[in-house]
């Protein structure tokens, strides 16, 4: 695998550059979130137009560029320099790989080219805050009980009159970019407790029923909402004439969804690494300056380790978010590093800012509460770590310990020695010769 950048990948990451450089600075940015929208739909059209940049991964075929998933994630790494609040998250990685691998041949025509070209902007509801989970991020979930499990509460599916499509009814409380999507890609639970499955819809804005609010969120650059589906008209994702097919539909939409979720866990840690080199830099250039005792604060050994360890992980970082842009399924661990890496950048900026870094207007709180956030949307980063070791396979079960009453060597009347304690977790190293123990690491 050859991992240099190409002259076009390099090309498209300079130019975002520049143009993120002049339109959205720190003052840009606080007042887009601020807007209805919660983004600066003219900035949202120009990287539409001259970057193609929603449509980076769309085949060329639906009007879009035709880049794979890393040139997507190396975008977002500028977008996550810039703290750019915009729908590209929402709609081109988590909508748009969801249309193109489940929708019929209609629904791709007809939906794709607008969300290439950024005419056209969606967003997936999960009920309740799953989304970790119906990505499967942090855990696998065969079952899909995430979507409602048959029981009261999510967003439950049944069909409709003849000829009248589906209908739908429940909450999603935590959507991205919800409020302004015109498209919403509506996972949902149905068939009932005993045929549990769950599946996609689409709904438009207008749809009666629909009511949408926007929520107060600690990160006003990734804007949330509340959905309320009652009663609503929707559209099935994906061949309607497939309804019977049972658990083998099922896997596809849930299959989906995984898929899904490791190219976003990819992209959303170039994004998290470009966040923290950025609040690095921007740390590293204040100490420069900011004098104390007659000298730069900079030059203090005590303020020179500090910058140094979190440049080594802010780079260790990168290189995972790199590693994760090739090959997707190490993505969850790319994330929990990445996240790590920006919680430790943000919480050391504020801190070298000194009194002003704590006030919560300046700059460093940016970063901060993008940390937080995505943490909270996407992690913890525990759990990250967690899932991704439990599907490698790294802690499996110990194997079982003999009997003391048919260990080698043991007499019978003596008394044995107590009971080891089992151990939680940890991995059994088994000796090279017959006589050396095995030892619980």
């Amino acid at each position: 695998m050859d991992a240099a950048f190409t002259a076009e990948q390099d090309e498209i990451r300079r130019t975002l550059r520049e143009i993120l450089g002049k339109r959205c600075g720190p003052d840009e940015v606080k007042a887009a979130v601020r807007t209805a929208d919660g983004y600066d739909r003219e900035l949202w059209q120009q990287l539409s137009r001259q970057l193609g940049l929603p449509g980076i991964a769309v085949a060329e075929e639906y009007g879009g560029v035709g880049c794979g998933s890393a040139d997507l994630a190396l975008a977002c790494e500028e977008t996550g320099r810039a703290l750019l609040p915009s729908p590209l998250l929402a709609t081109a990685v988590l909508c748009v790989p969801l249309i193109a691998a489940l929708g019929t041949d209609a629904q791709r025509a007809a939906l794709l080219p607008p969300l290439a070209s950024g005419g056209l902007t969606a967003a997936l509801a999960v009920p309740g805050p799953a989304l970790a989970t119906a990505l499967a991020l942090t855990g696998e979930d065969p079952a899909g009980q995430w979507s409602g499990g048959g029981r009261a509460g999510g967003i439950q599916a049944r069909p409709g009159a003849a000829g009248e499509g589906w209908r739908l009814y429940g909450e999603a409380a935590q959507v991205l970019d919800g409020h302004s999507a015109p498209l919403l890609l509506v996972a949902a639970h149905t068939g009932g407790f005993a045929r549990s499955r769950t599946l996609l819809f689409l709904v438009r804005e207008d749809a009666p029923g629909l009511v949408r609010s926007r929520q107060s969120v600690l990160d006003e650059t990734r804007p949330q909402a509340r959905i309320q589906l009652r009663d609503v008209p929707a559209e099935l994702l994906g061949n309607p004439d497939g309804e019977g097919a049972g658990a083998g539909r099922d896997a596809d939409v849930l299959g989906a969804l995984a898929a899904t979720g490791r190219t976003a866990s990819a992209v959303l840690a170039a994004e998290a690494v470009g966040a923290a080199g950025q609040a690095l830099a921007r740390t590293v250039e204040y100490v420069r300056q900011r004098e104390q005792f007659g000298r730069a604060i900079g030059s203090f050994q005590a303020v020179k380790h500090r910058l140094a360890d979190l440049y080594v992980q802010v780079q260790a970082a990168r290189s995972a978010a790199y590693y994760a842009a090739w090959d997707p399924e190490q993505g969850g661990l790319a994330l929990a590093q990445a996240l790590e890496a920006l919680r430790m950048a943000a919480g050391e900026a504020i801190q070298l800012h000194g009194g002003i870094g704590f006030t919560w207007e300046h700059d460093a709180h940016l970063y901060f509460k993008r940390a937080a956030s995505d943490e909270l949307l996407f992690g913890p980063v525990h759990r990250l770590r967690a899932h991704a070791a439990d599907r490698a396979g790294l802690f499996g079960p110990l194997p079982a310990a003999a009997s003391p009453a048919h260990a080698p060597g043991h007499a019978p009347g003596h008394a044995s020695a107590p009971a080891q304690a089992p151990v939680s977790t940890g991995a059994a190293v088994a000796a090279s010769s017959p006589g050396q123990e095995k030892v619980a690491v």
